[in-house]
C-alpha cells in the first residue's frame, strides 16, 4: 500500500483552536450552544474553585480568580476545542506545601516561573512528552493525591479546633487523632448531610448542580437554624467584587528563583500532564484531535496570566471539561463564557458568599477526592504485570508519605528499568527464534510481508513490529487520522509483538472503541502468547465477536473479514 503524506506548516500546531473555529464559520445558533453550556460548567466550577482555594492553603477569592483569568485564556489560546481550565485537585498538595515554606509570594513567582516553563516546553514541541508518563505512574500519583486532599478536609468535615494542619500526611493525623474530642457535632451532621444531597443528586438527578445545591441548602441551614459553624465570612471575611489589578510579583531575584524552581518544575508538570490528560479524553468524546503544543503554550500563558493577578497555577480540568462537552459545548467559546460567567457572579453575588459554610465545601472536597482516586483503574492496574503493580503502588505510597516530585521520578525512573529488563528477555526470544529487527517500532504496510496475498476491496492490513508498550502505544492510535478513504475492515497482523503493557492494552481498548465509532471491523492476527495472556487477563480477548475478532493465521484473518 503506498500513501502520499501532505505536511502542514510547522506555524499551524500553535493556531489556537478558536481561530479555526471562526475560521470554519461561527453561528448564533453555536453561540447559544456554548453560553449554555458556559454557564453550566460555571455553576460547577464555582463552589469547586472556592473550595480548592481553601483546600490549597489560600482564599476562596483565589480559587475564583484562578477560575476566571486562567479558564478564560485556556480557552482562548489553547489547542483543544472544549478544554475547561481552572484550579484543580492535582495542584493541591504542591500549592499548600510552596505556602508554608515561601508564603503567598513564593506561589506566586513559582507560578510564573511555571507558565514560563509551559511555554518553552510548547514552543520546543513536547506536547507529546504524555506518552513517556506510564500509566501506573499517573494512576499511582493521582490516588495518592486524592488521600491527600480528603486528609485535608478532615478539620472542616467535623469542625475540629485546630488554627493551622500541618502538611505532613503523618503529622496530620497525629494531630487530627489528639483533638479529636473538639469535634462540633452541628459541623459533622452538616458535612454529612451535604456530602449525602450530593450523592443523591448525582444518582438520582444527575442533571441537577449538585455542587451547587449542596453550598445553597448547606447555607440556608446555617442561616435558618443559626449554627455556630464556620463560614466563609467568619473565616475569611467578604469575597472581592471585582478581580485584583494586574502586578508583577515583588522579590524576584536569581536566589529566589532557585529556591522555587523545584516547586515550578512540579507545578509544570502536573498543568501539562493533566491538561493533556484532560484534551485525550476530550477528543475520544468529541472524535476530534487536539493540538498538544499549541495547549502547552496556552497553559503557559494562563499561568503567568494567573501569577500577574495573584491567583494559582491552573490546567485543563477532566471532569469540568467532561460536563462542557455533554452540556452541549461546540467551541472554545463555551470556556470563555464560563469564565466570564464566574466573574459575574464575583461581582454581583459575592456578600452571598459569606454565609456559605466550610463544611459544605469540605463535602465537594470528598467528592472531588473520590473522584481522583481512580478505583476501576487501581483495580484494572491490580491484574496487570507484577513490575506495574510495584510502580503504581510505589508511586502512590511516595505522593502521600514523602513528596509528590519524588512520587514522580522515582516511579519514572522504577518505570524505565522494569521496560528494560523485559526488553532484555524479549530480545534473547527473538535471537533464538533467528529474527532480526530494528528497537523501534513501526507499523508497516503488510504488502512486504504477505505479497501473495491480494486484499479484498475496503480491506487494509499491517504490520506491528516490536513492543506496544507506553512510549510507543499512541502510534496505534494515530493511525486511524491516517487512513483516507476509511476501510471496512482492518488487519493487525501482530506475530512480531512481543510485549504488551498496560498503556499498550489501553491503547488497543481506545483503538478498538474508535473503529467501532467508524464501523470498522478489527482482526487481529498472529497475537503471541505472552501478550494474549496480557490481553486475557485484561479483558479485550473475552470481548471478541461483533466488532473484532482474534485469529491464528494472515489468511485466516483475510478470510474472515467485512466488506462493503
Amino acid at each position: 500500500m503506498t500513501s502520499s503524506k501532505v505536511t502542514a506548516p510547522w506555524w499551524e500546531m500553535f493556531v489556537p483552536k478558536l481561530v479555526t473555529v471562526l475560521k470554519e464559520g461561527y453561528n448564533f445558533k453555536t453561540f447559544r450552544a456554548d453560553v449554555l453550556a458556559g454557564l453550566t460548567v460555571a455553576i460547577v466550577a464555582i463552589p469547586l474553585a472556592m473550595a480548592l482555594g481553601i483546600a490549597s492553603g489560600t482564599t476562596p477569592d483565589k480559587g475564583l480568580i484562578t477560575a476566571v483569568i486562567a479558564g478564560f485564556l485556556i480557552s482562548a489560546l489553547g489547542g483543544s476545542r472544549v478544554q475547561i481550565g481552572g484550579p484543580t485537585g492535582a495542584f493541591v498538595v504542591v500549592v499548600f506545601n510552596v505556602i508554608a515554606a515561601h508564603g503567598y509570594d513564593g506561589l506566586v513567582l513559582a507560578t510564573l516561573m511555571a507558565g514560563v516553563m509551559l511555554l518553552i516546553a510548547g514552543f520546543a514541541r513536547l506536547g507529546t512528552i504524555i506518552k513517556y508518563i506510564p500509566h501506573p505512574v499517573i494512576t499511582g500519583f493521582t490516588a495518592g493525591i486524592a488521600v491527600i486532599i480528603f486528609s485535608s478536609q478532615i478539620r472542616d468535615l467535623f469542625g475540629l479546633q485546630i488554627e493551622k494542619v500541618p502538611g505532613d500526611f503523618i503529622q496530620k493525623w497525629t494531630l487530627f487523632w489528639n483533638v479529636k474530642d473538639t469535634f462540633n457535632p452541628s459541623t459533622t451532621a452538616l458535612s454529612a448531610g451535604c456530602l449525602l444531597l450530593i450523592v443523591l443528586l448525582r444518582k438520582y438527578a444527575p442533571s441537577v448542580p449538585a455542587f451547587l445545591m449542596s453550598v445553597l441548602v448547606g447555607s440556608l441551614v446555617v442561616m435558618g437554624l443559626g449554627l455556630n459553624v464556620a463560614t466563609i465570612g467568619s473565616v475569611f471575611g467578604e469575597l472581592p467584587h471585582t478581580l485584583p489589578i494586574p502586578h508583577v510579583p515583588e522579590g524576584i531575584t536569581l536566589e529566589r528563583m532557585k529556591e522555587l524552581f523545584p516547586s515550578a518544575f512540579t507545578i509544570a508538570f502536573l498543568a501539562g500532564i493533566e491538561s493533556l490528560l484532560s484534551a485525550v479524553v476530550a477528543d475520544g468524546m468529541i472524535d476530534r484531535r487536539h493540538r498538544s503544543n499549541c495547549e502547552l503554550v496556552g497553559q503557559g500563558v494562563a499561568n503567568m496570566a494567573s501569577a500577574f493577578f495573584g491567583g494559582m497555577p491552573a490546567t485543563g480540568a477532566i471532569a469540568r471539561t467532561v460536563t462542557n462537552i455533554r452540556s452541549g459545548a461546540k467551541s472554545p467559546v463555551s470556556g470563555i463564557m464560563h469564565a466570564v460567567f464566574i466573574l459575574l457572579a464575583m461581582m454581583f453575588l459575592a456578600p452571598l458568599a459569606s454565609y456559605i459554610p466550610l463544611a459544605s465545601l469540605a463535602a465537594i472536597l470528598v467528592i472531588v477526592a473520590w473522584n481522583m482516586s481512580e478505583q476501576e483503574k487501581v483495580k484494572h492496574l491490580m491484574k496487570a504485570q507484577k513490575g506495574e503493580r510495584i510502580v503504581m503502588l510505589l508511586t502512590f505510597f511516595l505522593t502521600v508519605a514523602v513528596d509528590l516530585t519524588v512520587a514522580i521520578e522515582v516511579g519514572v525512573v522504577l518505570s524505565a528499568l522494569i521496560f528494560m529488563h523485559q526488553m532484555t528477555k524479549v530480545v534473547e526470544l527473538e535471537t533464538h527464534q533467528h529474527f532480526v529487527d530494528g528497537d523501534v517500532t513501526d507499523i508497516q504496510s503488510k504488502g512486504a510481508h504477505h505479497g501473495h496475498i491480494t486484499l479484498p476491496v475496503g480491506v487494509e492490513s499491517y504490520a506491528f513490529r516490536g513492543p506496544l508498550f507506553f512510549g510507543v502505544s499512541t502510534q496505534l492510535l494515530d493511525l486511524l487520522e491516517q487512513l483516507n478513504p476509511v476501510p471496512r475492515t482492518i488487519i493487525l497482523d501482530m506475530q512480531h509483538v512481543p510485549l504488551i503493557d498496560s498503556s499498550g492494552e489501553a491503547a488497543l481498548h481506545t483503538f478498538i472503541g474508535r473503529c467501532k465509532k467508524r464501523n470498522i471491523f478489527l482482526v487481529f492476527c498472529g497475537v503471541q502468547r505472552r501478550p494474549m495472556k496480557i490481553l486475557n487477563r485484561m479483558g479485550i480477548l473475552s470481548g471478541s465477536g461483533d466488532d473484532y475478532l482474534f485469529v491464528d493465521s494472515f489468511p485466516e484473518a483475510v478470510a474472515k473479514s467485512k466488506v462493503d
